[in-house]
């Protein structure tokens, strides 16, 4: 799912980097948002573009993934 953010919205959610999203170039960073029905990620390089919009269930069967 893919969830379009609006900008200026008083709605929108809280972003935060990704404690693992960092690299010696700087440039691979993710964002992450927690909601209480959906955890969002969006490319930090372009917080004006889409964001997916994972479940919660989802994005817990995708942390293991992330840890390695």
């Amino acid at each position: 799912m893919i969830d379009e953010t609006v900008p200026g919205n008083s709605t929108a959610p809280a972003w935060f980097k990704s404690s693992h999203s960092s690299s010696g170039d700087g440039e691979s960073c993710v964002e992450i948002a927690i909601a209480p029905r959906t955890v969002r990620v969006r490319d930090s390089k372009n917080t004006e573009g889409p964001a997916l919009a994972l479940s919660p269930a989802a994005w817990d069967c995708f942390l293991p993934y992330a840890a390695r």
